[in-house]
């Protein structure tokens, strides 16, 4: 029996249509993965990944979240929290810290579930795609109008998004369109910023713009436009892409598992747990990607200084060593045996994982009430192509009687 050469792109298509068994491979193989031809080095098992994430000194955040990014010298000029590494983080942090208090985020729960429920209100449950025409919708709409953004501009904000994501197979840089996109929605968000600087609301804009950071040297200042364009960039992306990818799994999975889905029709209770097993089982965010601030010894393979290393936490979630029977979904699994890194870990566990995960559990209680018992069109499912982010495009379903 011949085995093929072991090779993980993630720009390929074959890792676009699902990367399981590469990841498989991976772990068992080559747990410290060389691509020679892109120059890349990834992580693959919990324990490495879940430690590299913790190390912020040595795996930097400066330098970018992707391929692109991280082969430049130079660190990335955006003002982005989730680009900077400690001290200039730790500032940062604290101050948006008090955005995404538990009480602010239970505050808006009345609003999601308003915001769901308008765009759940017009699909017909005898035929429509899960992610197309409702979450593809609903989750820029929540993140878009806590900044503070005008209702014209919300889903043109999830447009640009996409296209800035966006990836053809083998295509590494970001495409004059994405790049495009990007300018177009800073621009709305520095027109908005100068606004509340004129005129302040009752939204995070307004809050950004008051807010007060004391940096490094004890001096005590406003955010700039610039940083607070950064965050609402960061904020408007991650908000807009991580639930549509989720609640889209989360309808083909459990098509898969319909034991799984027949125990929330028994016990709603169980929903936030299924929510929690749905970020290990099929997480809409498959890798970051850091740079190697110093030579790193693991497994017998040495990271030069001044890499990209890939870190794969859906690979991480399926590790055997990390998690019993891996690749089973289990909405009652154990969730104490290891960290789940479907919202990241260490210092820059996602902010608004939280609010991901409140939309993501009402998304499926209204889904449990309008098909209880319902079936995946499959050939009509549609993957997307894009960096970082996994999942589908199109999951249209029909409800069974």
């Amino acid at each position: 029996m011949t085995t093929s050469k072991l090779v993980f792109d993630p720009l390929s298509q074959e890792y676009f249509d699902g990367p399981w068994e590469i990841y498989r491979r991976l772990r068992e193989e080559a747990p410290v993965y060389y691509n020679e031809e892109l120059d890349f080095y990834a992580l693959s098992r919990h324990e490495d990944v879940a430690a590299a994430y913790k190390d912020f000194a040595t795996y930097s955040s400066a330098y970018g979240l992707d391929l692109a990014t991280i082969r430049s010298d130079e660190p990335m000029p955006a003002k982005m929290i989730i680009l900077m590494d400690p001290p200039e983080h730790r500032h940062m942090r604290s101050l948006v810290n008090k955005v995404f208090t538990p009480r602010a985020i239970e505050a808006m729960r009345p609003m999601v579930t308003e915001t769901i429920d308008r765009y759940l209100a017009n699909a017909d449950p005898a035929h429509f795609d899960v992610v197309a025409d409702f979450s593809a919708f609903f989750p820029v709409e929540v993140i878009t109008q806590m900044l503070g953004v005008p209702e014209e501009h919300r889903q043109q904000v999830r447009e640009w998004v996409d296209k800035s994501l966006h990836r053809e197979p083998g295509q590494v840089d970001m495409s004059e369109e994405g790049m495009q996109a990007i300018g177009e929605a800073m621009g709305l968000y520095f027109q908005l910023i100068q606004e509340r600087r004129a005129n302040p609301q009752d939204d995070m804009f307004s809050r950004l713009v008051a807010a007060e950071i004391t940096r490094e040297d004890g001096e005590v200042e406003s955010l700039d436009d610039f940083e607070i364009a950064g965050f609402a960039t960061l904020l408007g992306g991650a908000g807009a892409e991580t639930v549509t990818k989720l609640v889209g799994n989360a309808a083909v999975t459990f098509a898969r598992n319909p034991e799984q889905w027949q125990k929330l029709l028994d016990d709603r209770s169980k929903i936030p747990a299924a929510v929690e097993e749905l970020l290990r089982y099929e997480p809409p965010v498959h890798y970051n990607v850091r740079r190697s601030m110093r030579d790193v010894e693991l497994h017998g393979v040495t990271i030069p200084e001044g890499k990209p290393v890939f870190l794969l936490q859906a690979s991480a979630h399926r590790d055997p060593e990390a998690f019993t029977d891996p690749d089973t979904f289990d909405i009652d699994r154990n969730r104490t045996e290891a960290q789940n890194l479907g919202f990241g870990y260490g210092i820059h566990s996602c902010l608004g994982a939280a609010l991901a995960r409140m939309e993501t559990a009402i998304a499926l209680e209204r889904l449990l009430d309008l098909i209880p018992h319902y079936e995946v069109l499959w050939d009509d499912c549609r993957r997307v192509a894009m960096q970082n982010v996994a999942g589908w495009s199109h999951v249209p379903v029909r409800k069974l009687s």
